[in-house]
Order: C-alpha cells, then sequence, then structure tokens
C-alpha cells in the first residue's frame, strides 16, 4: 500500500494527535483512480466471502464502496444519517456518536435494501473509536444478514476501534494503519 501512504502524506493535514483531515483525499475531495485501485484491493481480499451486499455511511465512505461493489458485480447500498421526508418510515435505525464531528446522529437503513439472505462486506474510508461501525453492525444485525467482514481504508491503530471489532470476532482489512500523529506527523504501522 505504499501508493496510499504516499497519497496520505501529500494530501492529509494532521489537525490534533487525535484527528487527520483527509479532505482532498476521502471526505471532499475523491481521486476516482485512487478509489478503484483501493476497490481493487479490497475486492481481492475478501473475493471468496460469497458477498451479496456491500455497504458503507452516508458520505466519506460511498466512494470506496461503489469501486468495491463495482469490481465484485453486486449493489452497493448506503446507510444515511439525515432523514428525509422520502425515508422508509420501517427503516432500520442506530444512535451512534461520531469522533471527528463530536455529535450523536442516527443513521438507518431501509430493510429493503438488506435482508437474511445477504452476506455483506463492510467498507469504511477511516476506523478511530468504532463507534459508528459498530452502529452500522448492529443495523446488519437486526437485518438478519451476515456480517464477512470490514474493510478500512485508513485504521487509526493508536485508537480502540478496529481492534474492539477484530476481538468481536470480526475479519477487519485495513489498507493503511497509521500509528501516530503526535508532533504534527504520520506514522505508519505495518
Amino acid at each position: 500500500m505504499d501508493w496510499l501512504k504516499k497519497q496520505i502524506i501529500e494530501e492529509a493535514v494532521v489537525v490534533s494527535e487525535q484527528v487527520v483531515k483527509l479532505d482532498a483525499l476521502l471526505t471532499h475531495q475523491v481521486d476516482p483512480a485512487l478509489m478503484m485501485e483501493m476497490g481493487k484491493e479490497f475486492a481481492a481480499r475478501f473475493k471468496d466471502k460469497g458477498i451479496t451486499r456491500v455497504v458503507t455511511l452516508e458520505s466519506s465512505g460511498i466512494s470506496v464502496a461503489f469501486a468495491v461493489a463495482l469490481e465484485l458485480g453486486v449493489p452497493m447500498v448506503f446507510a444515511r444519517r439525515k432523514k428525509t421526508l422520502l425515508a422508509d418510515p420501517d427503516a432500520l435505525c442506530e444512535r451512534v456518536p461520531s469522533f471527528t464531528k463530536g455529535i450523536v446522529t442516527d443513521i438507518m437503513m431501509s430493510r429493503q435494501f438488506i435482508g437474511e439472505t445477504d452476506k455483506v462486506l463492510f467498507i469504511d474510508d477511516i476506523i478511530a473509536n468504532g463507534d459508528a461501525a459498530r452502529g452500522l453492525i448492529k443495523i446488519i444485525e437486526r437485518a438478519g444478514a451476515e456480517l464477512v467482514g470490514l474493510g478500512v481504508v485508513i485504521e487509526k491503530s493508536f485508537q480502540a476501534g478496529a481492534r474492539t471489532l477484530r476481538e468481536q470476532g470480526i475479519e477487519v482489512e485495513s489498507l493503511v494503519q497509521i500509528t501516530s500523529l503526535e508532533d504534527g506527523k504520520i506514522t505508519f504501522g505495518d
């Protein structure tokens, strides 16, 4: 993943020892060619799992999840963070705190797009404490679907999110691990 590490070094902004801003890479602007490379990598890692759906959270995970779904030839579904007038009144909903936004939000997914016959791959852009990921995992479980794994573009391994999910028996595959943001410098793990 040297190509991704290079992009992170060039584009990321370290805000604090806990927060890295990825606007130019994942959260505000996306490079379609880079997204497709990430999609191919995740698809290769999970290709033998019988995946029927790729799911993600609105909005930063959508571009990567789309690329993965395209590679796997399956639908991509994203959990919404805002209720609209057209929202499914019977949607699966979970309240989750957001580490980077510092607020609590509801995430929701229509039962129409996920069910008991689905084998789901969850793709996320970055994992810190894992609260949003745990919320979407609860939605997947309540839908009766099988979570076959979680693919994360960037794992902040100095925070507990990915580690606690692995301890629960969830397969977590990260393209890049950041072990520290100390002194404004990004330090990568293996």
